[in-house]
């Protein structure tokens, strides 16, 4: 009402005469708006039409928006059947006007139809076992294509005999996969698909769709609820080895990982479509924090659309997979929702899939959420939503193909909450009658979805009954005889390298050293460009200055500063093809205001990045200030660099404590990953701490919380102390021929500090230092005291002793916490 109070009345009036001689003329929002007025009134609107063809344009417009609340969309509850808003005769239709022609009220291809056959498309199209939500959606156009894709064909899809023998066999598989480990592997936990076993034609559909329309990679994350199941009948994983994990067979460690349960590993696997088609399908490794794989998967996609340069994001496509009261409870849901269109995190949209079982663990819906549907949350993003029921396993096809294409075609996220049930309990050693008793008696006698579709397709005289037994006695064949050649399965061993990207990355460190010192005139081109503005562009009126001294203590060489360790790292990693990607909340100027690698105009708001104007060819410097979350980015920037290891990826908190929002992905991913599933990252994150008069709420980046973590070289911690040393340290990242992450508690009080600088000679001369000696103390002969310190501590200690006049302690720096540093350490104290 707010638009139609703030509209021109002249137009509103033109509009309103435009509507009566015609309401389909106008847009759909007007329409309906003059169709209120008209109905409130009792007026009739001039023109041809009357109010009951008015009627008919409110009441179609009522379907779209709300016959999803009167769809049968619960296989194993009462069918709502009816909404009163969706009464005819809220619309002045009686039963005296059922077998006139009123009009189509817009309903696509709906002309020539009396209001009783009307009545009777929209009913199929929105409330038999498909129900939509879209008008959520803004946009016209997207609207349009979904009416256009849904009324002509009353939401249902075009399938002959073949797509519908297919449907079977996938449902087939699901189904006797799950009972064959049941019979097989007596109380093996496996997170059953039963009840939800349409997932299976869902996101074969999904993938044979986005491929025809332009894709050629789907990359897919999910929790453990069905996942072994996706896994063989999706992701296409040999039954042979899915069976030896349960046979207890043990396979290499870099196909297994060094461990982690079964339906929580990953796969990938070159595929061809049915129309013939390449495709490369991935699922990612998940921890039991089912919902922290969704900014993963989105980073992974990232990465691989920018490797591809697919710049329309149509090549590469996420699909997410999501339990009903996760989606609806798990706020790291809707972090991910929120990159959908942000740049530099957007990936072109994401199919969302819910398996919506109807329960979370023992907790009933309405004690999980305060939503009728657990999609609800995609709604800020505007994405439509497809509530299906899971027993009708064409529905679901549809609801597939309308995701796919919608996907595509408008590059947003969409969802489908696909409304199913658990068969057993949370997992099969669980009895569920404790909690949900009146739920699983239901569910108990209730057929499964495969026997309704196999009574559906013999019925309708589609397949005979003994090609389907045929069938599935096929199924069972390959089932036995993968569980006796499992027995005696050996997987071929992977080598020490990885692949694709990784092919020149070891999977096992060489040397932690690597040479990182530049030659001081590349330095000084890096300095000389960030100082040059182009024509045009306004700063403001500090930033020229700030940038000029920046480039005079690079080319004075004496004193450079934090500032310029940092610049000078990335700046000559650009120059050498590394691209460099960091990311933050306010990183872009840095949150102590000593970065400036993004600068904006001051009349215009224009972006300028100056580290990628240095030279013509050299590598891209990517800086976003992020979203103002921590998990969510985190676990982007983690799925972006595990796919690339030749790009610099930072995380950067804003400050170091504030990493804590994100510790599910520093324990589920950095610290663990490698070891579990095999997966490598040099990930950087900068962690800004110490004690420096804010307090503690803003000053401790706990380093002893990342040092707990530390095992076997899984990760780098550095607290470095000197600008030369984070210049090397970052360069060191992409020098070596292993990647590991890296966590750098970086200073506040040393990015001004006057003692805290490093003259160009330690840039040129040097490379990183895992421990430094002490350059103001006394002589080694003469120290009766030797101090071991980390980080800012040492100035303070250095100055202390000036104060005291003690010349006869010495003070040594450990740069490097982890991996510790015992040779260097060693070293240092033979001179003592």
């Amino acid at each position: 009402m707010d638009e139609i109070a703030r509209a021109n009345p002249e137009l509103v009036d033109q509009l309103y005469q435009q509507y009566c001689a015609d309401p389909a003329s106008v847009d759909e929002q007007w329409a309906w708006v003059f169709a209120g007025f008209d109905i409130a009134a009792q007026r009739t609107p001039t023109g041809e039409n009357t109010s009951r063809g008015v009627g008919v344009y409110g009441l179609v417009h009522s379907y779209r928006e709300l016959g999803h609340l009167a769809a049968e969309l619960n296989p194993i509850g009462q069918g709502v059947g009816h909404h009163p808003l969706l009464d005819p005769a809220e619309y002045g239709l009686t039963d005296a006007n059922m077998d006139l022609d009123l009009g189509s009220g817009s309903f696509v291809n709906g002309d020539g139809l009396t209001v009783r056959e009307l009545i009777e498309a929209l009913n199929e199209t929105y409330c038999r076992t498909l129900g939509v939500e879209y008008l959520q959606e803004r946009q016209k156009e997207n609207r349009d294509w979904l009416q256009e894709h849904m009324e002509p064909l009353r939401n249902q899809p075009e399938l002959n005999t073949e797509d519908r023998r297919r449907i079977f066999e996938l449902l087939a598989r699901a189904e006797e996969f799950e009972q064959f480990i049941h019979r097989k592997y007596v109380g093996k936990k496996r997170f059953s698909l039963e009840g939800g076993e349409s997932l299976i034609p869902l996101l074969d559909t999904v993938i044979e769709s986005v491929v025809d329309l332009g894709a050629d990679e789907v990359v897919m994350g999910m929790p453990h609820r069905g996942r072994l199941n996706v896994l063989t009948h999706v992701l296409h994983k040999p039954y042979e080895l899915m069976v030896a994990e349960f046979e207890g067979v043990i396979l290499p460690s870099d196909i297994m990982g060094a461990g982690d349960v079964k339906y929580h590993m990953g796969y990938s696997h070159d595929w061809i479509t049915r129309s013939g088609k390449p495709v490369h399908l991935s699922l990612s490794f998940n921890p039991s924090h089912l919902e922290i794989i969704n900014p993963v998967v989105e980073g992974v996609v990232r990465a691989k659309q920018e490797h591809k340069n697919d710049t329309e994001m149509r090549r590469v496509i996420p699909v997410l997979l999501h339990g009903d009261a996760a989606f609806a409870g798990q706020g790291i849901v809707y972090e991910t929702v929120m990159f959908s269109q942000i740049h530099g995190y957007r990936t072109g949209g994401t199919i969302h899939v819910i398996v919506n079982n109807q329960v979370g663990f023992t907790t009933y819906p309405e004690e999980s959420r305060s939503t009728r549907y657990a999609s609800e949350l995609a709604k800020v993003v505007q994405a439509p939503v497809f509530h299906v029921n899971g027993d009708d396993p064409e529905a679901v096809v549809q609801a597939a193909q309308l995701a796919a294409g919608y996907r595509q075609a408008f590059r947003r996220d969409v969802v489908i909450d696909l409304i199913c049930y658990r068969r057993h309990g949370h997992n099969e050693l669980d009895d569920p009658s404790f909690t949900q008793p009146k739920m699983y008696q239901a569910i108990k006698s209730h057929p499964t979805t495969t026997e309704l579709y196999e009574s559906s397709l013999v019925d309708r005289g589609i397949l005979p009954a003994e090609d389907l037994a045929g069938i599935r006695s096929q199924i069972r064949d390959e089932l036995e005889l993968a569980q006796e050649t499992a027995r005696d399965y050996v997987p071929e061993q992977a080598s020490q390298s990885f692949g694709g990207l990784w092919s020149d990355v070891m999977a096992v460190p060489g040397g932690w050293n690597a040479e990182t010192r530049v030659g001081r005139s590349t330095l000084e081109k890096v300095a000389r460009a960030i100082a040059d503005l182009p024509d045009g562009f306004t700063p403001h009126k500090r930033i020229p200055k700030m940038m000029e001294q920046l480039r005079d203590i690079v080319l004075e060489g004496v004193e450079l500063n934090w500032a310029a360790g940092e610049t000078l790292a990335y700046g000559t990693l650009l120059l050498e093809g590394t691209p460099v990607r960091l990311s933050g909340q306010d990183c872009g100027r840095g949150t102590f205001s000593h970065r400036h690698a993004l600068l904006r105009d001051a009349e215009t708001g224009e972006p300028w990045v100056p580290l990628n104007h240095i030279e013509d060819g050299q590598a891209e410097f990517t800086v976003l200030n992020s979203p103002l979350n921590e998990a969510g980015v985190l676990g982007f920037e983690y799925g972006y660099s595990s796919v690339d290891p030749h790009r610099l990826v930072i995380w950067e908190a804003q400050f170091g404590d504030f990493a804590n929002g994100a510790q599910v992905v520093i324990d589920q991913f950095l610290a663990s990953g490698e070891a579990k599933w095999s997966r490598a990252t040099g990930l950087v994150l900068l962690l800004p701490h110490g004690y420096e008069g804010q307090g503690p709420e803003h000053s401790s980046g706990r380093p002893e919380r990342f040092l707990e973590l530390c095992a076997e070289d899984n990760m780098q911690v550095a607290n470095c102390t000197t600008p030369a040393q984070i210049f090397h340290v970052l360069r060191r990242q992409m020098k070596r021929n292993f990647r590991k992450p890296l966590v750098v508690f970086t200073p506040k009080s040393l990015l001004r500090l006057p003692a805290a600088v490093s003259p160009i000679e330690e840039f040129t001369d040097q490379d990183f230092r895992p421990v430094l000696d002490d350059v103001h103390g006394p002589a080694p002969d003469r120290v009766e005291r030797l101090v071991f310190c980390t980080g800012k501590v040492y100035y303070a200690l250095d100055e202390a002793r000036k104060e005291r006049e003690r010349d006869d302690v010495g003070i040594l720096r450990i740069e490097q916490l982890h991996p510790f540093p015992i040779n260097e350490v060693r070293q240092a104290l033979e001179q003592y």
